[in-house]
């Protein structure tokens, strides 16, 4: 991997700060084309109709964008119904690509890289290439990769398909306060491990590193008398937390300077994570190796040497967590 192909993550003297400007349309129960265009001029925003076969989850293992994608599409029963392609945990500035399949080709949709399912919509796609995306299996395009809306209307479209007994992942009576607690987890935590480690100077990385650990604390404290975030039950609060705590020890901790305390230092947090890793539809979808390789391979602004750590030792979510 060479320096004119390697994708440059940290902005010298520079705080963090995430594009959240993804294609916008979405899978829904009615379809058809708004009047919002795309970035100003190329798409209108259209929403695309339900129907199983139709669409693949392309979703990288390693990306925990991408991850909870994976978790909802197994918690919900939609395996039979929306496809999965995984590529590898590496990749360049020319995106993600399917090293994992034979002949380095997605088995669907017959694609190096997930960029060119992106160009068949978007001649010359000016943003970066991400993970989670739905693409059209017919076509080969990218139909949305905007993450957040993804696990939503899996949830809210798709329940037609949905397995018996699937999970309430948005339940009506505290829908309201999920929202302000998923806010505050996407901006202090998800997001916030990343402010971390690709801030650009000291004082970014100060200010990023201590909202962390308040909002670290909060859950601390929030989980010491109740089993999830929201209650007895899982929901889409829970998913979008855990992809974050996975990867907590094995990545943020040391390679994004996240260093306070390791999460298995912290009692209601870990118990709560090993819960859910033990919890069917979430730990068969957390790879180590393939999290520690994109992190510390891609990352070569962060990592230069490339060097990925041994450590830790992944049986520890295995251990009885006492919950429950």
């Amino acid at each position: 991997m060479t320096s004119d192909t390697t994708p440059t993550y940290v902005s010298k003297g520079q705080a963090f700060d995430r594009d959240m400007n993804y294609i916008p349309d979405r899978v829904t129960k009615e379809s058809g084309r708004s009047q919002d265009p795309y970035d100003g001029a190329e798409l209108d925003v259209m929403t695309w109709p339900v129907e199983p076969g139709r669409y693949r989850l392309v979703a990288a293992k390693a990306c925990p964008w991408a991850n909870r994608a994976i978790i909802v599409r197994n918690l919900l029963g939609l395996e039979d119904v929306i496809s999965l392609g995984m590529p590898g945990p590496t990749h360049d500035s020319r995106s993600w690509q399917f090293d994992l399949d034979p002949d380095g080709r997605d088995p669907v949709l017959g694609i190096e890289r997930l960029q060119e399912a992106y160009f068949n919509r978007i001649p010359d796609y000016p943003r970066g290439i991400t993970v989670p995306a739905l693409v059209e299996v017919e076509t080969r395009q990218v139909v949305t990769n905007d993450f957040p809306w993804i696990t939503h209307d899996l949830f809210f479209e798709w329940q037609e398909h949905h397995r018996p007994g699937a999970p309430d992942l948005w339940p009506a009576d505290v829908r309201e306060e999920m929202e302000s607690v998923m806010k505050r987890v996407f901006t202090e935590v998800n997001n916030g491990v990343y402010r971390c480690g690709f801030a650009g100077s000291q004082e970014a990385y100060d200010e990023a590193y201590d909202r962390l650990w308040t909002a670290l604390d909060w859950l601390e404290e929030r989980l010491t008398d109740r089993r999830f975030l929201m209650g007895d039950a899982i929901t889409e609060a829970d998913v979008r937390l855990f992809t974050t705590l996975a990867r907590f020890d094995a990545v943020y901790h040391g390679h994004f300077k996240c260093n306070r305390t390791k999460l298995t230092e912290m009692p209601a947090l870990w118990g709560y994570a090993r819960e859910l890793f033990q919890t069917p539809g979430f730990g068969e979808t957390i790879d180590f190796d393939q999290i520690k390789a994109h992190y510390y391979v891609v990352h070569t602004d962060v990592n230069p040497s490339g060097i990925i750590p041994k450590g830790p030792d992944p049986e520890v979510w295995l251990t009885p967590h006492g919950r429950g």
